[in-house]
């Protein structure tokens, strides 16, 4: 497997679509990097013990997915080399390309006192990836963007300063790429929609799993089909019902062909009831051990260290800086 880095912010709500588009691609590979980036959550006003509170639990279910075990798990601003070689990527990133990032528009439309932060933060999401060497970050279809302008600063700071940085490629599940939402499914599932039956949490019981899914967004007809230009609702549902069981889309489509939505809801909320439920119970396991969580971070830190430091010092060599 190719060497990969990828990172999560702490938010403190994860949801299927987060688990199902990303984090279920990321693999506990030797030499690959998983990172709660809690400094790209600074970008949106946030409250100090909260963000303490999710950091930990955040960390705790990138553990609870195995990724410490072969791979590194570790927190973005324990390893200061991240900030560092963000503030060398901005004097190197345009106004313009930053401009042009579909997340900052969306997020900064029609305010007047949106953070610097918000604006350049695909450059520390850059250098998060660049540090490593990595070849792949396995990303939702949402993030493709932010990894191809790392590509660009990886071939622009090699074009100028010599060949230091490796360019790596977005890897994104074909199916899965976009989950959307469950009360409007042309539109993406996002933790920031504020209507909660929107969105599965990973933190989500079972009651209320079923309940939200019950209630989702179908379409006209009782015919259960995978079409999603005339029936994305169920088409929607029918993709992470494949997804978290195995079993393949045609094969619950057409199971489930005649029987109506409710018997077709009610088999996908018992699958992603399954697929939470373990892993629920995982990082509750890990959050009762805050020292545990603890001494892996600090495992995952240290190697991420041993990686980072002679990459920035490289950096630096190439810039005239040392």
């Amino acid at each position: 497997m190719a060497k990969a880095f990828s990172g999560i912010q702490p938010t403190g709500e994860i949801t299927l679509g987060n688990y199902i588009g990303a984090l279920r691609n990321w693999q506990p590979d030797p030499g690959s990097f998983y990172c709660v980036v809690d400094m790209h959550s600074l970008s949106q006003p946030w409250e100090p013990a909260e963000l303490r509170e999710n950091i930990r639990s955040t960390a705790a279910l990138l553990l609870a997915l195995g990724l410490g075990e072969g791979s590194h798990v570790f927190v973005q601003s324990h390893v200061p080399e991240h900030a560092e070689l963000a503030w060398i990527l901005n004097c190197l990133g345009r106004m313009g390309e930053l401009s042009r990032m579909t997340q900052f528009k969306s997020k900064g439309r029609g305010k007047v006192d949106v953070s610097v932060g918000l604006f350049t933060y695909p450059l520390l999401m850059a250098s998060d990836i660049l540090l490593y060497r990595v070849e792949e970050v396995p990303v939702g279809e949402d993030q493709k963007q932010h990894v191809e302008l790392t590509r660009d600063m990886a071939e622009r700071f090699n074009s100028r300063f010599g060949p230091v940085f490796t360019v790596p490629a977005p890897r994104i599940a074909k199916l899965g790429a976009r989950v959307m939402s469950l009360r409007n499914p042309l539109e993406k599932m996002s933790k920031s929609d504020p209507d909660p039956n929107s969105k599965i949490l990973l933190s989500d019981g079972e009651d209320a799993i079923s309940k939200k899914i019950m209630t989702a967004v179908t379409d006209s007809g009782r015919e259960v089909a995978y079409d999603p230009k005339e029936k994305p609702g169920v088409s929607n549902l029918l993709e992470i019902a494949s997804i978290l069981s195995g079993e393949s889309v045609a094969a619950l489509a057409e199971r489930y062909r005649d029987q109506g939505y409710g018997a077709f809801k009610r088999g996908v909320a018992e699958i992603v009831v399954a697929a939470v439920r373990p892993l629920r119970e995982k990082v509750e396991g890990l959050l009762e051990d805050p020292a545990e969580i603890d001494r892996q971070l600090e495992q995952g830190r240290a190697a991420a260290e041993r990686e980072a430091k002679p990459m920035l010092g490289q950096v630096k060599r190439a810039i005239g800086l040392v």
